[in-house]
């Protein structure tokens, strides 16, 4: 068990600092990852990022994803072909309902990021963090979106997961990295002494402090993103 994502992240850090990784970048996939990265970043002194997804829910049923849009410059689409195919959705009806999930993205790309683009991964290594993955699914579509900007490779860093999720991960990326693969996996709260529910005002705090402690991250960043989170205080958010 993990004290926090905080522990988590640490741990995971000294585990990816042992192998002496070539131009690191951490991605955090938010909410829950962004804690666990913002450690992960600080233990390599590398980059941190975060890799923004909205899962395109299926007609008449939103849970079951038929696509993800993964946040770029531009944006990329990835489609579960099964799931088209057995709804047999032609491309009109797949760019409707990618459609209606696209402001959502940019709502939270606005609110994470400001008017900062993502930071490129071209020619990195790029390491792709989560708090927990049950089935895995939206850390591969990230991992598949990712390949798609030219990384030197791909790692994935988590904390704790089922080995038949940690096996498929593996099939994705060049590294999967897993701290607890329990045989029998409960649900993630479990594997945490403290395990809250993250807020979007929980990511904007842990990126602000990485601002503030100069971290690498943001020394490229200008004050589009600043301005944003003083806006947020001061409203009293």
């Amino acid at each position: 068990m993990f004290r926090d994502r905080q522990e988590a992240g640490q741990k995971l850090g000294a585990s990816l600092e042992a192998l002496q990784l070539k131009d690191p970048i951490v991605l955090a996939l938010p909410r829950g990852g962004v804690p666990i990265a913002a450690e992960v970043a600080k233990v390599l002194q590398a980059p941190m990022d975060l890799v923004i997804v909205r899962k395109v829910g299926a007609p008449g049923n939103p849970e079951l994803a038929v696509a993800a849009i993964v946040d770029g410059d531009p944006p990329d689409v990835v489609l579960n072909r099964e799931i088209v195919e057995a709804y047999a959705l032609d491309d009109g009806a797949l760019r409707v309902l990618i459609a209606q999930e696209r402001p959502e993205l940019e709502r939270r790309r606005a609110l994470y990021r400001g008017k900062e683009p993502p930071q490129s991964v071209a020619g990195k290594t790029v390491i792709v963090v989560d708090d927990g993955a049950a089935t895995g699914t939206t850390m591969k579509v990230a991992i598949r979106a990712l390949k798609r900007r030219s990384p030197r490779k791909i790692i994935v860093a988590l904390p704790v997961a089922p080995p038949e999720t940690v096996d498929e991960l593996a099939q994705e990326a060049d590294l999967t990295i897993c701290l607890n693969q329990p045989a029998r996996f409960r649900a993630l709260s479990y594997y945490y002494g403290n395990f809250p529910q993250l807020s979007d005002n929980d990511v904007l705090d842990v990126m602000a402090q990485l601002r503030q402690d100069r971290h690498p991250a943001f020394e490229r960043r200008s004050s589009g993103t600043n301005a944003a989170s003083k806006s947020r205080h001061e409203a009293g958010t």
